[in-house]
């Protein structure tokens, strides 16, 4: 089974209500002053099955590192799943941009690309492989493009910093935590009975 996630962190096919999956202060329906909960962490639940293919993408940041990820995605014998940064017009974003928002998120660490191949694991190898360097950009530089953060910072400026600043330290965190799992040793191979 392979599945291809196209998270638009709403519920799109609703009208782009807020989920598990919305960002931290970005404004969706039922959440008019900005969600006050982090995103979820779906390759993170996904990687704790531990025989899952795992991938988390965005093709306008780095075409090579997406393109990677479906080909060992596919050469798995076994269940995957790809998670694909996906703009989506209920942000109130022009879509024209749509590679620029997936450079951005990328590069502010908001959407970190990696890769967990459980193969890896089989090799002795750490099966997480991390493809984004640690944030280059401010989250706030980030956000400040995207309509669905700047609507709280005109209505309610003062959530919309508090926001802000709990985003840029999630943002560090989760790069952290990642790059840490990403530089553990691997497993000791296993061994066949004979």
């Amino acid at each position: 089974v392979n599945i291809l996630v196209l998270d638009t962190e709403v519920y799109s096919n609703t009208g782009g209500q807020t989920s598990k999956a919305t960002p931290r202060g970005a404004v969706a329906k039922f959440s008019a002053s900005g969600k006050p909960t982090a995103k979820k962490d779906l390759a993170m639940i996904a990687m704790s099955y531990e025989n899952v293919y795992v991938a988390q993408v965005a093709y306008g940041a780095k075409d090579i590192q997406t393109l990677r990820a479906f080909l060992e995605a596919e050469s798995w014998d076994g269940p995957s799943i790809i998670i694909a940064y996906s703009p989506c017009i209920a942000w109130g974003n022009d879509l024209s941009r749509n590679h620029e928002m997936q450079d951005l998120a990328v590069r502010s660490g908001h959407w970190p690309l990696l890769r967990y191949d459980p193969r890896r694991a089989e090799q002795g190898r750490n099966p997480l492989h991390l493809d984004s360097t640690e944030p280059s950009i401010p989250y706030r530089e980030y956000a400040a493009t995207e309509a669905r953060f700047n609507v709280l910072a005109r209505t309610h400026p003062g959530r919309s910093q508090q926001f802000l600043d709990a985003a840029q330290r999630q943002v560090h965190e989760r790069y952290r935590h990642y790059r840490e799992l990403a530089d553990l040793p691997g497993p000791e191979p296993a061994t066949k009975e004979t």
